[in-house]
């Protein structure tokens, strides 16, 4: 499938999924690198049914390793967010979600669901899913109820729905409108599913993430120019989130400020 077949999937049905996106290595450092952050920081399960009480979470991942500077400008999968948001579209979250033995299936929501707006609407939000491991019908696969994304409401919580399941080779990416009911399954195994939840918001929003804060300025400093525009140290349509109509690029280098905004 092109980038277009995707764009026009995640149209129709609200989700498509990029087979084998990601090369085996890549997979093995960031499933060593999220090893080494479960036992240094150190990570346990929430205590609250959304996020899971047998699931590891780790967030802000920009801010805790090289690797994951890879994941938000990954080739096989930025184009496809940029053809389902725009090419001005910001990093709002990266965070490893790992599904352990005996975990409940996640209650059905919308990842835009918080944003006061009437829909159906454009799309606001476009998230993704990086297979870490293999996703099954038994290990926790997301799942989903294709169309949702259409519909003039977000779900109730607790109400209950026909899903199907996301699942997905390791090294394949799961991408979705986020508009989308879905939920992590449940994990009826003895191992984990592993999985790097990549989010992405249209350049104009707030982010999930205060990624200005959260990430070290001497670690943005070290980005691609690609990476820090997603991150949000740069410019909207050449306006939004200026400072003194100067692009905060400026002041993340220490070069002198040029005059960016208004300018022909």
């Amino acid at each position: 499938m092109t980038y277009d077949d995707h764009a026009a999937r995640i149209a129709r049905d609200g989700f498509s999924i990029i087979e084998d996106a990601i090369a085996p290595e890549i997979v093995e450092r960031l499933v060593d690198a999220i090893d080494r952050l479960h036992h240094e920081l150190p990570i346990v399960p929430a205590q609250n049914i959304f996020e899971g009480t047998q699931t590891l979470r780790v967030y802000n991942l920009l801010a805790r390793g090289k690797v994951f500077e890879e994941v938000p400008v990954h080739p096989c999968i930025l184009p496809v967010i940029e053809k389902v948001l725009d090419a001005g579209c910001l990093v709002s979250s990266l965070s490893s979600i790992t599904i352990l033995a005996g975990e409940q299936a996640q209650p059905i929501h919308a990842d835009d669901q918080l944003i006061p707006l009437p829909k159906p609407h454009v799309a606001l939000v476009c998230n993704t899913m990086w297979a870490l491991t293999d996703f099954t019908e038994d290990n926790g696969a997301t799942r989903l109820v294709p169309g949702t994304h259409l519909r003039d409401r977000s779900p109730e919580f607790g109400e209950p729905h026909e899903t199907i399941g996301a699942t997905m080779k390791r090294g394949s990416v799961l991408v979705w409108n986020g508009s989308l009911w879905h939920g992590g399954g449940e994990n009826r195994t003895a191992e984990r599913r592993m999985g790097l939840a990549m989010n992405y918001c249209a350049g104009w929003m707030r982010q999930q993430e205060n990624q200005q804060l959260g990430i070290p300025l001497e670690v943005a400093r070290g980005f691609s120019a690609r990476l820090r525009k997603l991150a949000g140290f740069g410019l909207y349509k050449r306006l939004l989130g200026h400072i003194d109509k100067c692009s905060p690029v400026d002041l993340l280098d220490g070069s002198p400020p040029r005059r960016v905004v208004g300018e022909v």
